[in-house]
């Protein structure tokens, strides 16, 4: 006789759930206290604890934050930074992950003498640090004009980022049978054809692994942003740093919050909508080659 499954969960599962729970309060905790103080005012900041919930939505500090916080000696919000951000970060991110495709699909699926070497040079980049390129990318974009500009900063985020998306799509391709590649040669397809006909269609998971990575990474990145960019090409990063930099009579906790949530708005909602896409296209990685 088989035994009837218990209506109760056991002891061993109530603690890994009880474990996970307390882990995930505390992750949770810091994000929990900006909320809450972003919708309180001055005088509920001074009274109150910083973990109790505000007495009503005030979305004063989110309208200020966006529109009319002071970032220095400018006074319009985060509002300039934030497209200046999604500006820089759409094509970046689009132009590494099909440059990261090709060259991955080059690597594993077409290679040459000495593609073996020329993926462990280019693997360099994976592990420099990138205080070491500032100066002479900075001397490379002003020979090319670009200097203090958006077009410069997606031409550095595509270079900075080429090594990993080389990496990701060149481990994904090394596990696609080659009888698949030569089948699609012996019908008379080219290369370009076997890219995007064959490789591409069966590329989602790690597709969706390089373009969260990268979105993640780039918009999230301060160093290149601070040292390359211009007044009018900062992106949010700069300018959340510049506005909780800007001094003032009385502090406005309320704002500094409501900015910071603003500025990591898109990269919660990439993760939140799109987060099951990246568990398995790690997973199919992880089981790839």
């Amino acid at each position: 006789m088989t035994a009837k499954p218990s209506l109760f969960p056991s002891v061993g599962r109530v603690l890994v759930y009880g474990v996970l729970l307390l882990a995930a309060a505390f992750f949770l905790l810091p994000l929990y206290a900006m909320l809450v103080t972003s919708f309180k005012d001055a005088e509920e900041i001074r009274t109150t604890s910083l973990l109790a919930l505000p007495g009503g939505l005030n979305w004063s500090a989110w309208s200020t934050a966006w529109s009319s916080a002071c970032t220095g000696v400018d006074c319009n919000g985060l509002r300039p930074f934030f497209w200046n951000s999604v500006t820089m970060a759409v094509p970046a991110v689009l132009i590494s992950t099909l440059w990261g495709a090709l060259n991955g699909y080059v690597l594993s699926l077409w290679k040459f003498r000495g593609s073996d070497v020329l993926f462990g040079l280019l693997l360099f980049g994976v592990f420099m640090p990138f205080q070491v390129v500032l100066l002479p990318m900075s001397q490379v974009l002003g020979m090319l004009g670009l200097s203090s500009s958006i077009t410069g900063l997606v031409l550095v985020h595509c270079l900075a980022g080429l090594a990993g998306t080389t990496l990701f799509f060149r481990n994904y391709y090394a596990a696609i049978p080659k009888e698949l590649v030569n089948a699609a040669r012996m019908d008379g397809a080219n290369f370009w054809q076997i890219f995007w006909r064959i490789v591409l269609p069966l590329s989602t998971p790690i597709f969706m692994v390089t373009l969260i990575w990268q979105f993640t990474n780039i918009w999230n990145d301060f160093l290149f942003g601070v040292v390359f960019s211009g007044t009018e090409s900062k992106p949010i990063t700069v300018g959340l740093n510049n506005l909780a930099n800007t001094s003032s009579s009385v502090k406005a906790y309320n704002v500094d919050m409501a900015a910071a949530i603003i500025a990591g708005l898109p990269t919660m909602a990439i993760y939140v909508l799109a987060g099951k896409f990246f568990v398995r296209g790690l997973t199919a990685g992880a089981v790839k080659g």
